[in-house]
């Protein structure tokens, strides 16, 4: 028996739609600000978010955390904004790992390299980094600027968004994906973890808000070291890692495709 009013319009890429309670306008009612947060003032506010996010989870927490200090951390009412952008597809490309049969390293950096101008790129994995450097005949440059004690440093390579060490970095970028995946701490801290200047860091901010596709490259040959028991974690071989690394985007509610060689 409830009235219903339903509204349609033509989006454009680029466009954000946010839905938010009215616990956003009633933010800082006779504490900070006399007569709440004003609506004029909140789209302002999302407006100059908006230029500085990158992804709709970010731009919400954003306006959540605003609410937040408004209400100075004791929330008078419930806040819950929910956040829409309209954008083109992100392919991301990751290789990590040889092929099993060294004659296949051309294929497998050809199909890495393959997609268009919007395709970013990722190597995990210092022999892969190698491979690539080889077969596209150019240089790699190592960082020696370890920012995380427990994560190995990056490197550079023209043409390639990000070089990074393989098994320890994409072991804590799938701890990142699933604290991400659980919605268990999307807030201000989880976003400066993903901001920092480490590899795991770097790989699991891009793949969150930067990507709407992931495709892995994915080399079967076997490294002795992943069966080093001294490892602090129980990693089994890269496989293992590659399918929690699948699992968790795909619940993130991204297109994940494996190629193995």
């Amino acid at each position: 028996g409830k009235k219903i009013n339903e509204y349609r319009f033509r989006v454009q890429r680029g466009d954000a739609l946010i839905l938010m309670s009215d616990g956003t306008v009633h933010a800082g009612v006779g504490q900070l600000l006399n007569f709440g947060w004003l609506w004029e003032d909140i789209a302002k506010y999302a407006v100059k978010q908006y230029a500085l996010t990158i992804s709709a989870m970010r731009l919400a927490a954003a306006i959540c955390q605003a609410c937040d200090e408004l209400y100075q951390y004791r929330p008078g009412d419930d806040t819950t904004v929910a956040c829409m952008r309209i954008i083109s597809a992100k392919p991301v490309h990751l290789m990590t790992g040889p092929a099993q049969d060294p004659s296949m390293d051309e294929e497998m950096v050809k199909g890495f390299m393959s997609g268009d101008d919007s395709t970013k790129r990722i190597v995990c994995g210092g022999t892969s980094a190698t491979i690539v450097s080889r077969v596209l005949k150019k240089k790699l440059d190592v960082s020696m600027d370890y920012v995380d004690p427990d994560i190995p440093p990056i490197a550079y390579m023209d043409g390639i968004e990000l070089v990074t060490e393989g098994v320890l970095t994409l072991n804590r970028v799938v701890q990142l994906l699933r604290r991400y995946a659980k919605n268990e701490t999307v807030s201000e801290d989880f976003f400066l973890e993903l901001d920092k200047q480490n590899g795991a860091s770097m790989v699991a901010k891009m793949l969150i808000e930067d990507c709407t596709e992931l495709h892995l490259y994915v080399g079967k040959a076997i490294n002795s070291a992943y069966q080093n028991p001294g490892l602090p974690f129980d990693l089994g071989i890269r496989q293992n890692l590659v399918e929690q690394l699948k699992t968790v985007v795909e619940e993130m509610g991204k297109q994940v495709t494996v190629t193995y060689y």
